[in-house]
């Protein structure tokens, strides 16, 4: 069994619970309520900065190119697609300006913020792999299943299904997944204990994430 799986068991129930999630089950069906998905868009776009920066680092301290080239690629994708599909979302559900700019920001979101930057200053690659992987894998999982996505879906549920499924996107993943298979296989007792730590926090704050969100 691949270490990413292993690692992926050893927190499995906050796993399903994250990624089978009534605010996903919702969005995928189109009956999340509007006021739920302004919160959860408003508090999700805080994450940009934190992750181009938290992936960033990854890509400085990744072993070699062909490790660095495809991470840098997706900034591609968040930083340019990912973003314009926040900025018509707001428009779209009207959301207020300065909840688009500085929303208060809900105790998870703070929560997985410092996860992040802790990574991503930690100077260890395994940590910010770790962090990157449960983030973009969890999405994988749970938006896999609903695609393709039904014509009469909203494009504020659609595309973010359509983002975080399909062939690139697994290949993003699959990328991810190798990385933290080598950092794990290869580390020693204290960076398989660390990597582990971040991963399952990370999983943890996914959940809680969604739950904030949903309530």
């Amino acid at each position: 069994m691949r270490s990413s799986e292993i690692l992926k068991q050893s927190c499995i129930d906050d796993w399903n619970a994250a990624t089978n999630h009534f605010f996903c089950i919702e969005l995928a069906s189109g009956t999340l309520p509007k006021h739920k998905m302004q919160l959860y868009l408003a508090q999700d776009y805080t994450f940009i900065d934190n992750f181009i920066r938290l992936a960033g680092s990854a890509i400085h301290h990744a072993p070699c190119l062909p490790d660095r080239l495809p991470l840098a690629q997706f900034l591609g994708v968040i930083s340019g697609p990912e973003n314009t599909y926040f900025q018509r979302s707001f428009e779209a559900l009207n959301l207020p300006k300065r909840d688009r700019v500085s929303p208060d920001l809900l105790p998870s979101t703070v929560a997985f913020q410092s996860l992040m930057l802790e990574a991503a200053d930690s100077g260890f690659y395994g940590a910010m792999i770790a962090v990157l992987c449960v983030a973009e894998w969890s999405y994988l999982t749970w938006a896999t299943p609903f695609a393709p996505i039904p014509a009469t879906l909203p494009f504020y549920f659609g595309e973010w299904i359509t983002l975080h499924s399909g062939d690139y996107f697994e290949s993003v993943v699959e990328h991810l997944r190798v990385q933290l298979d080598t950092a794990y296989d290869m580390g020693d007792d204290n960076q398989k204990k660390s990597i582990s730590d971040y991963f399952k926090k990370a999983v943890s704050l996914e959940k809680s994430f969604f739950d904030a969100a949903y309530r």
